[in-house]
Parts: structure tokens; C-alpha cells; sequence
């Protein structure tokens, strides 16, 4: 990727850098050490930085974890959530960070912590960003902030990254990835297309970006919604016969049927009846969110927030019937408690309901495919993975790998081959190229995961992860 700077930029930049890092010593700008935490027993085994960063009339909180290995030459990952409206905390607690709930020694009170060792902060630094204003500890200084959408979260979690590397100069020579998953497919890519054609135009400061990583990524609406049809199928959840009906009588496009006494929406109904009760974000785990449905009329892309506090019995007072949920339901115990906040530097009051995912975010969402996005990104040299979990029925593995196919120009480098973990199948992979741009995509699947899959297998998550960072084949 090449970049263009007149030699009065190139100056002005180096000189700016110098007096930041002249005047900084030590200092973190906007930010503090955490050094302990309310449930986990004795100092942190990690570097833990947290902070906020203004971005217009917005205060976006964020968690900086260093690598665990060589935070000054391992690469940097931002990563935001999905939702829209889920706390990056999501990410840190149940995903790729190095804390984790104490679950069954679930007593009551504040939850206890304990440190988990296959995290992605074993090779790389990782931001961790509340991402758009009012999610998680973000919160804006004036109402007129919070309305916010695809695009304009794209923009705000851009300018964020040039505040905070700014605060950060000693991290701009570190390899940079951005990172997200879910609903956060939409908005990720746009982010990477702001930072390229920033460079372009010579913006400050210059990334040393090398690629991005989204997992079971909302990318186009059409597909999307038509591989869960395909998918049901290819699972068995409705027959040959209806699913046959299905695709003539809608042309095998299933996306905003607007005619309800169509054969085509006769169908579809029949189809979503058969399909209701199951758990979208895992096929195979029990459907526990006991609320009732929503009534108004939001599409089914909001449904990429799952009902978190619906569900909150624990393992010990149902024996025989565990629920994915009563994971999230400690988060809402343990960020809404006051000595916790303190702890992490948040400032109390800012935020009087802390929620892992805000369904009540003001949001917009403006854009319905970033396909074209992709395409343009494939031009540039960049490093991508992309993967699902195979028990998804949310964001169907089959439309992920449908959009694969329309990029342009893209040559197979190897063939459809499993992928391994301590012997065994984790789950199944396939890497293209671009020739002539050095762009490189590995997709890969994840066996027996749901949405997101690093919470179903997060061991396998990171060895999948760990691999592609260090440009191994998974």
C-alpha cells in the first residue's frame, strides 16, 4: 500500500510526534492503569489501561490491554463489538480477552474473575472500544450526540483511533489490525476504508495498517437473509418439498417480501414457523429467552442484540437445564456495581444502567451492504480473515461464503481443507489472493460454534487467530 506526503508533512509530523513523546514521559493521556479489580483475587497478570477519548460531543470509553508477550513489537488489534449497541466488554469477558467469569462458583454479589490463558492479548495489544456512543460506558455530553448509524459510527470510531494513537505515538510503528464481529461487519470495513484513504490524503497520523478481521460478519442484507433459508434446508429444518416451493415461488430471493398474500410469503411464513423456536445464535443450545416478541415492527437485523437480561437462573437452581445466557447476566452485576466503575476510572453517573447490549440505542441503519467496500479493499494489499461458526443461523456461514465469491479477481490459493487444534477438526478453511495486489483472505469455519464463535470455542478461536496473525496457514 503506498503512501504520498510532501516533505513539509513529513516534517511537520515528525516534529509533532517528538513533542508528544518529549512532553509524555510516562503519561497516559486520557487514560489509567488498572492495576486490580473488584473480584479477581491479587494484581492483574496484564497490563490494563482504561480511558475515554472526546470525539465531537461524545466520550467514548475504551480498554487498552497490552500484548502479554512484546507489547512494543506484537501487533495492535482494535476491536468493537456487535449489536449494534454491545459493550466491547462482551469481547474482553466471554471472547478474546484474558478475564473470564467464575461461573459455577457463582454465589451471589459481585462476580468473581479468574485470568484465562488462551487470550488474544498472548500476541497482540488490543483496544477494546465502546462503540457508538451509548454503549457500554460511552455517553455523550450533549443529547444531540446520541442519534447515531452505520456511517456516522464509522466515521466516530475512526476519528477515536487518530485521538488515541495520537495520545499513543509509541504504537504507531505496531503492525494494525481492526477487528469486529456480528452487526460490527457493517461498520468495520468502512472504518479501514476511512484509515487507507486517510493516508491517501495525508492525514495524521499514518497507521501501519496491515489488514482486518471480522467474524460472523452482517455484510449484505439480501444474502444474508437468504442463506438462513439455504441454511435451514441444508439442516434439515424444512423439507425438500417446501423449500423447493419456496425458491420458485420467491425466485430464490426471501429478502423484504412486501406482499403478504403472495405465494411467496405463504411460504416463508410456513418456513418461520418451522425455524421460530429455535435459537438463532446456536442451533443446538436451548432457546431461553422467555420474553415476549417485539412489537414494533423492527426488522430482523436488530436481532443481532440477543435478549441478555431475560434469562438469569443459574446452573446451581436448574440442574439439568443450562442456559448460554446466564454468562451475560453476571456482566450486568458486575459492570453496574459502583466499586467496579471506580476501579476502571469510569465516571460514575455518566452511565446509571450499564447494559451489555443497549437496545434502546438511537440508531440508524443506513447501510444494507458493504460488499462494494470489500471489493475495494481487496485492491490494497491487506491481510483479512473472516469466519463463521457452522452452527450459526443468524449469520449463516453459507452467505458469508457467498459474498466471498463475488469479490473480483480472486484466485483460489488452497482448496476447502480442514483445520486442526490439538489433533482434532476445529473447523474448515479456504484461502484466497488477489494477484498483483498482495491481498490474501482466509476464511474459515468453526466446528460446533454459534454466534460469535470465540464464545463457543475460545481456545480454537485463538489458535485460528494466533496463526493469522503471524501469516501461519490455520
Amino acid at each position: 500500500m503506498a503512501f504520498s506526503y510532501t516533505s513539509c508533512v513529513v516534517n511537520w509530523v515528525s516534529l509533532h510526534l517528538f513533542l508528544v513523546v518529549f512532553f509524555s514521559g510516562n503519561l497516559v493521556f486520557g487514560g489509567s492503569i488498572v492495576t486490580h479489580l473488584p473480584g479477581f483475587d491479587g494484581e492483574l497478570p496484564f497490563t490494563l489501561e482504561t480511558g475515554y477519548i472526546t470525539v465531537n460531543k461524545s466520550e467514548l470509553f475504551y480498554y487498552f490491554i497490552e500484548s502479554e508477550l512484546s507489547p512494543d513489537s506484537d501487533p495492535l488489534l482494535v476491536w468493537y463489538s456487535g449489536g449494534p449497541g454491545c459493550s466491547a466488554f462482551n469481547g474482553l469477558i466471554y471472547e478474546i480477552g484474558p478475564l473470564a467469569f467464575n461461573i459455577t462458583a457463582y454465589q451471589g454479589g459481585i462476580p468473581t474473575l479468574q485470568y484465562y490463558p488462551y487470550s488474544w492479548t498472548k500476541s497482540s495489544n488490543i483496544l477494546f472500544i465502546d462503540a457508538p456512543v451509548g454503549t457500554g460506558f460511552s455517553y455523550a455530553s450533549d443529547l444531540s450526540a446520541y442519534p447515531t448509524g452505520d456511517t456516522k459510527s464509522a466515521q466516530e470510531t475512526y476519528e477515536f483511533l487518530i485521538k488515541w494513537f495520537t495520545d499513543h505515538p509509541k504504537f504507531l510503528a505496531n503492525q494494525l489490525f481492526i477487528g469486529a464481529d456480528s452487526y460490527s461487519g457493517i461498520s468495520a470495513p468502512i472504518v479501514v476504508k476511512y484509515i487507507i484513504d486517510g493516508a491517501d490524503t495525508g492525514d495524521f497520523p499514518r497507521f501501519n495498517l496491515k489488514g482486518y478481521i471480522v467474524g460472523c460478519p452482517r455484510t449484505d442484507a439480501i444474502i444474508n437473509e437468504n442463506s438462513k433459508i439455504t441454511y435451514s434446508h441444508r439442516m434439515g429444518f424444512i423439507s425438500d418439498q417446501l423449500y423447493e416451493q419456496a425458491k420458485e415461488s420467491c425466485n430464490g430471493s426471501y429478502y423484504e417480501i412486501e406482499s403478504d398474500d403472495s405465494e411467496c410469503y405463504i411460504n416463508l411464513q410456513k418456513i418461520e414457523k418451522l425455524t421460530h423456536d429455535l435459537n438463532k445464535n446456536d442451533i443446538l443450545e436451548p432457546k431461553c429467552t422467555w420474553a415476549s416478541p417485539d412489537q414494533d415492527g423492527e426488522s430482523d437485523r436488530r436481532l443481532l442484540k440477543e435478549e441478555s437480561e431475560n434469562f438469569i437462573l443459574s446452573p446451581p437452581r436448574i440442574p439439568d437445564f443450562w442456559c448460554h445466557n446466564f454468562n451475560y447476566a453476571l456482566s450486568y452485576v458486575w459492570a453496574n456495581d459502583i466499586s467496579v466503575q471506580e476501579a476502571l476510572n469510569v465516571r460514575v453517573g455518566t452511565v446509571k444502567d450499564w447494559k451489555r447490549c443497549n437496545k434502546t440505542l438511537d440508531y440508524s441503519m443506513d447501510v444494507d451492504s458493504v460488499l462494494d467496500v470489500h471489493r475495494y479493499l481487496s485492491t490494497k494489499g491487506l491481510q483479512v480473515l473472516v469466519y463463521n461458526g457452522d452452527h450459526d443461523l443468524t449469520v449463516p456461514n453459507i452467505g458469508t461464503q457467498d459474498w466471498i465469491k463475488l469479490l473480483n479477481n480472486m484466485t483460489v490459493d488452497f482448496e476447502w481443507r480442514p483445520w486442526f487444534v490439538d489433533g482434532q477438526i476445529a473447523g474448515y478453511n479456504i484461502k484466497y489472493s488477489r494477484r498483483g495486489s498482495g491481498y490474501r483472505l482466509t476464511y474459515a469455519t468453526v466446528l460446533g460454534a454459534g454466534h460469535s464463535p470465540q464464545e463457543y470455542k475460545r481456545r480454537e478461536c485463538f489458535d485460528m487467530y494466533n496463526r493469522f496473525i503471524h501469516y501461519y496457514p490455520i
